[in-house]
């Protein structure tokens, strides 16, 4: 199946295309079909594909396709929801997906945070392995301060590029 807006698109370059960034998500750390499944959802004009489309473009299974969804559903990359009129599920790339990822990694820099105070307290300030403990903390803080003002110049920057 290929999408057209404004011409047909060669579904070989696409699915290059999905396999390349796919695998640049793969280094970062994401799992190899949670990326596959994102990426193709990304590369569809519409955003959204149900399961069965997916499998047809990845060449993969509905359980290859439902464990990477759900995956990434946890993640809030991608929302599922009931095709209109249909059982099926839509699963659906936010628009917002990139804010959202960073976003829910921030709990995990905050218990991050928790651990290394405990952990600097624990083995003294005054060791090497605290001071360096303190700077891994002092870097996590700052990134969470900044983090709010960072988001709302993009929004800002988004509005006037896209008008979204």
């Amino acid at each position: 199946m290929t999408e057209t807006a404004g011409g047909a698109r060669d579904p070989e370059v696409v699915s290059r295309f999905v396999e390349h960034f796919a695998a640049q998500l793969v280094e970062a750390g994401m799992p190899r079909m949670a990326a596959r499944v994102f990426v193709a959802l990304l590369a569809s004009d519409s955003g959204s594909l149900t399961s069965a489309e997916l499998g047809e473009r990845l060449k993969v299974s509905p359980a290859g396709v439902s464990g990477a969804v759900r995956y990434l559903a946890h993640v809030h990359m991608v929302s599922r929801q009931r095709e209109p009129g249909s059982r099926r599920e839509l699963y659906r790339v936010r628009s917002d997906q990139w804010y959202e990822a960073l976003a829910n990694r921030e709990s995990v820099i905050k218990q991050w945070e928790d651990a290394l105070r405990e952990g600097v307290a624990t083995l003294g300030a005054d060791t090497p392995a605290g001071r360096r403990l303190a700077e891994t903390l002092a870097f996590f803080e700052f990134i969470e301060s900044e983090f709010d003002m960072l988001v709302e110049r993009w929004r800002v920057h988004r509005e006037k590029t896209f008008g979204a």
